[in-house]
C-alpha cells in the first residue's frame, strides 16, 4: 500500500467507523471494535512491517499522521493504533533478523494482530525501566507471572509484550522484553476503568500468568531497546494523537467563529482575535511534534544509530522535554477553544462540545506522569556535560 493510500484509509476509517463511536466509546468506557476491526480489515495494524515481510513498509511519519488523523475523531482509537505500534516498530527494530519473530511479523501481517504492552507492575511506582517479575527458565521453556497495575486494552489483545528481570538474580534494571501469545497466558482482571479520559482504551489492572518457548525472549536487553526506540517512538506518535485531539478543538472553534461572522456580515467577531491565538498554540505544538519527528528519523537511518546520538544523554533530554511540553500545551489549547465557544462548548449535547476533549488531554501528562519524566531529566542534568 503507497503512503498516499495509507493516509486516505486512515481518513475514512476516521471517518466511517471511529467519528460515529467516539461518543459511546467515551461513555460507556467501551473498547473502539468497530474502528479497531477496520485498521485489522485494512491491514494497518501491520503498516510499519517491511515490504520484504508482507507489510507496507510505512515511516514512522505515516504512522504519525494516521494517529492524528485517528485522534481528531476518537483520541482512544489513535492511543490504540499508536501503543500497538510501538510494540510493532520495536520488535521490526530489534527482533526481525531472530527467525521466530520474522515467523511472526509474516503471522501478524496475514492475521492483523493487536498487541498490548505489559510494563507496568505493582511495586515499582509506575517505572517502566524496573521489575519485579523474572523471568523462569526450565531447559526451552520460560514461564512469568506479572502484577500489572494497567494493561491497556489488555482483555481486547491478541498478544502481549512483557518486561520481566532477565531471571530471577537479576537487578530490576535487567529486563527482557517477552513477547507471549494469546493461547498461553492468562489475565484476572484485579480492578476496573472508569475514569476522568480515555475511557475507551480499556486499561484496568490484571494479574498475568504465562509461559512459552525461550525463543520469545528478546535477544536485545530491554534497557537499550528503551532509549533507542520505545521512548521517542511512544513520545512521537503519541504526539501525533495528542495533534488530533488539539486539531479537533481548534476546527470546532474555527467553525464557531466563522458562523458568529456569517450572522453579522461586515463585522470581525471579537472572538476571531482568540482563535488567533488558538491557532498559533497548535502550529507551535505540531511544529514541535515535526521537528523531533524529522530528526529521530535522520538519526535512525544514519550508520551509527545503534549507539550514535540516539543513546545520547542530550538526545533523551529532548525527547523527554518534547513530552512534557505537549502535553502541558494540549491542554491549555482545549481550554482555550473552549473559551471562544462559551457555553456550547461546555454543554454535553452540543456540536461545539469539548467535554470528551479536555477529558482525554487532561491523560496525556500523566501517561508516564510528567513529574517522573522531569525527576529523570534532573538527574541527567548533573551528568551532562556543557556545550
Amino acid at each position: 500500500m503507497q503512503s498516499s493510500s495509507l493516509i486516505q484509509t486512515a481518513r475514512l476509517i476516521a471517518k466511517d467507523f471511529a467519528a460515529p463511536h467516539a461518543d459511546a466509546v467515551d461513555r460507556d468506557a467501551r473498547f473502539p471494535q468497530a474502528a479497531i476491526d477496520a485498521l485489522k480489515q485494512e491491514k494497518l495494524l501491520s503498516a510499519y512491517i517491511p515490504v520484504e515481510l508482507g507489510g507496507a513498509g510505512a515511516s514512522l511519519s505515516e504512522l504519525v499522521e494516521i494517529c492524528e488523523i485517528l485522534g481528531r475523531q476518537c483520541a482512544a482509537t489513535a492511543m490504540i493504533f499508536a501503543m500497538h505500534q510501538i510494540q510493532v516498530i520495536t520488535l521490526v527494530e530489534h527482533a526481525a533478523d531472530h527467525p521466530w519473530y520474522r515467523q511472526y511479523l509474516q503471522d501478524l501481517v496475514k492475521h492483523q494482530y493487536l498487541i498490548a504492552s505489559v510494563t507496568s507492575e505493582v511495586g515499582v511506582g509506575g517505572e517502566m525501566r524496573r521489575s519485579r517479575c523474572a523471568v523462569e527458565l526450565n531447559g526451552d521453556q520460560f514461564s512469568l507471572v506479572k502484577d500489572a497495575t494497567t494493561i491497556s486494552y489488555g482483555a481486547q489483545a491478541d498478544d502481549l509484550l512483557v518486561t520481566a528481570r532477565r531471571h530471577a538474580d537479576a537487578a530490576n534494571s535487567d529486563q527482557s522484553l517477552i513477547l507471549v501469545r494469546k493461547a498461553d497466558y492468562t489475565l484476572e482482571q484485579k480492578g476496573n476503568w472508569d475514569t476522568m479520559g480515555m475511557r475507551g482504551t480499556c486499561s484496568p489492572p490484571f494479574l498475568m500468568t504465562a509461559s512459552g518457548h525461550r525463543d520469545q525472549i528478546m535477544e536485545v536487553p530491554f534497557g537499550d531497546m528503551s532509549a533507542r526506540t520505545v521512548v521517542p517512538v511512544s513520545h512521537l506518535l503519541w504526539g501525533g494523537c495528542w495533534l488530533g485531539c488539539a486539531t479537533a478543538t481548534v476546527n470546532k472553534a474555527r467553525s464557531f467563529v466563522r458562523g458568529q461572522a456569517r450572522s453579522n456580515p461586515g463585522t470581525v467577531p471579537p472572538t476571531a482575535l482568540r482563535l488567533a491565538e488558538l491557532v498559533s498554540m497548535l502550529q507551535s505544538l505540531r511544529t514541535s511534534v515535526q521537528a523531533c519527528l524529522t530528526e529521530y528519523e535522520q538519526l535512525s537511518a544514519a550508520s551509527d544509530a545503534a549507539t550514535g546520538p540516539l543513546s545520547s544523554i542530550a538526545y533523551s533530554l529532548k525527547m523527554n522535554n518534547l513530552k512534557v511540553d505537549a502535553t502541558q500545551a494540549l491542554p491549555q489549547i482545549v481550554i482555550k477553544a473552549l473559551s471562544i465557544c462559551g457555553i456550547l462548548a461546555y454543554k454535553n449535547d452540543s456540536k461545539f462540545s469539548m467535554s470528551r476533549h479536555l477529558r482525554d488531554g487532561l491523560s496525556a501528562a500523566l501517561m508516564v506522569g510528567n513529574d517522573r519524566i522531569l525527576a529523570t531529566n534532573a538527574n541527567l542534568l548533573l551528568v551532562l556535560k556543557d556545550d
